[in-house]
């Protein structure tokens, strides 16, 4: 008999007793499971910084490129926004 490897990997942490029963609140009305919530909590915080950074990086790549906007037309710019 071959057995499986698993690609997952059980960890622990210290939370707030009640984020506990707001994560469990949620899952008995969702019909889910608390790991279900939390692995998908985990995958949308992953999904936000990998966004971000992605977009920090493209940012900095067009600033090297001398792709940015010249600072001193942007505060002209927003100084008559404000007032």
């Amino acid at each position: 008999m071959q057995r499986r490897t698993s690609n997952k990997r059980t960890i622990s942490f210290r939370i707030d007793l009640d984020k506990v029963a707001a994560l469990d609140k949620l899952a008995q009305t969702q019909s889910r499971e608390r790991t279900f919530l939390l692995n998908e909590a985990v995958d949308t915080y992953l999904d936000v910084q990998h966004w971000q950074i992605e977009h920090i990086k493209e940012g900095i790549r067009q600033a090297d490129a001398g792709l940015g906007a010249d600072h001193a037309a942007v505060r002209a710019q927003w100084t008559r926004r404000l007032k």
